[in-house]
């Protein structure tokens, strides 16, 4: 009884670790996705990766929720052309993400040339089997 009570304690951290591990690969994948909708403008990548109740936040202080956000992204109004994320930090808790990186990129709003570097903080929460982003905030870099 004993050695089967210390073979327990000893794999349930590992079982633990190997679900967190998956927990994060699949975040991670979460964020490339969304990476990748902003890139491409494609409306129906845009929905299925945001939430419901989105709170987009923009560094200039407006605020608005998934029907504006996918909007402007897929109608070129907001046109991102590349999106480099680095310095990345995930912290999952039970059924949300904090999600943590510097976004540089460049942009052609409007036909006209841009270039952001923000720091962003991202909430996602999972719903099913999917994370979905719940909130975002950014700020200048």
């Amino acid at each position: 009884m004993k050695k089967i009570l210390i073979a327990f304690c000893f794999f349930i951290p590992f079982s633990f670790s190997y679900a967190q591990s998956k927990n994060e690969k699949a975040l991670q994948l979460a964020v490339q996705k969304l990476t990748a909708a902003m890139l491409s403008g494609e409306r129906a990548s845009l929905e299925s990766i945001v939430s419901e109740h989105l709170s987009y936040g923009h560094s200039g202080g407006h605020v608005e929720g998934k029907a504006e956000f996918v909007e402007k992204i897929a109608s070129g109004k907001s046109d991102f052309v590349t999106i480099n994320i680095s310095e990345q930090t995930i912290d999952i808790i039970g059924k949300t993400a904090i999600v943590r990186h510097l976004f540089d990129g460049t942009t052609n709003d409007g036909g006209k040339p841009g270039a952001v570097k923000l720091k962003i903080l991202l909430i996602f929460e999972k719903q099913g089997k999917d994370w979905k982003l719940l909130a975002r905030q950014a700020v200048k870099a």
